[in-house]
């Protein structure tokens, strides 16, 4: 279910604002009902009709992308800097990034126009892992990635149990490699959270999303997603 001035924001009717405004003037109706509130939610099966006239319903898309560093998770931006959207000039279906990866972040990233899968995914609850490779500055001891395990307190609450492995060191230039994987999706969390030992990201890499890798692809390349993996994905989510 999604908000129903987003939906109608997502079929390019108008911005989110002016969908509100219409929602408010009763100009919308759903399912042949005048809806005058903003809170109302509606899934992909309602018939929305914005001053008589009813949406059209894209078929939906998904997207798996490897997210190069330098590059926004947003469908634009205010400073003019490149963002996902950059990469996918030939699709007409207006797509958005499930959840996001930071500017300075690489990886994988998902991107749909299907809203209640997306909303599905980014819930709390469903605990999707996500994968991560980062290059730390210092080599972390065992008592320090085991914090990490347990789960630990940020400015933001406590981060749920992790897990972690070292993957290689290079004493010379003081650096490690280690691969944490997680369920969340807190604001910078993975940077944050190796940050909180002592050990500063110098470069991080989502290497996996569920059962999603980025096999085959370079930096900036993309690939639809199969039915198959659509369907995997909802029975993961659902599953929790």
């Amino acid at each position: 279910m999604e908000r129903l001035q987003k939906v109608i924001a997502h079929a390019g009717i108008a911005s989110r604002r002016k969908a509100e405004a219409l929602i408010l003037e009763g100009k919308v109706k759903v399912n042949g009902k005048v809806v005058k509130e903003l809170g109302v939610k509606v899934s992909n099966t309602d018939r929305v009709e914005v001053e008589g006239v009813p949406l059209e319903k894209e078929q939906p898309v998904y997207f798996l992308f490897y997210k190069p560093r330098g590059v926004i998770s947003s469908v634009s931006d205010e400073k003019g800097r490149k963002t996902v959207m950059d990469f996918f000039p030939q699709i007409k279906e207006r797509i958005y990034p499930v959840g996001r990866l930071d500017y300075d972040t690489s990886g994988l990233l998902l991107l749909t126009n299907d809203g209640e899968f997306a909303n599905l995914l980014m819930h709390p609850r469903n605990e999707i892992e996500k994968e991560y490779i980062a290059k730390v500055k210092g080599i972390p001891l065992r008592e320090n990635l085991r914090s990490l395990e347990k789960g630990m307190m940020l400015e933001d609450g406590k981060t749920a149990p992790a897990r972690t492995k070292v993957i290689s060191v290079d004493k010379k230039k003081g650096t490690a490699i280690v691969q944490l994987t997680i369920h969340e999706g807190k604001n910078r969390q993975v940077r944050r959270m190796f940050e909180a030992i002592g050990h500063p990201v110098l470069k991080l890499r989502r290497e996996r999303y569920a059962f999603l890798t980025l096999r085959g692809l370079k930096a900036g390349e993309t690939r639809e997603l199969t039915g198959h993996e659509v369907k995997q994905l909802r029975f993961l989510a659902e599953s929790n």
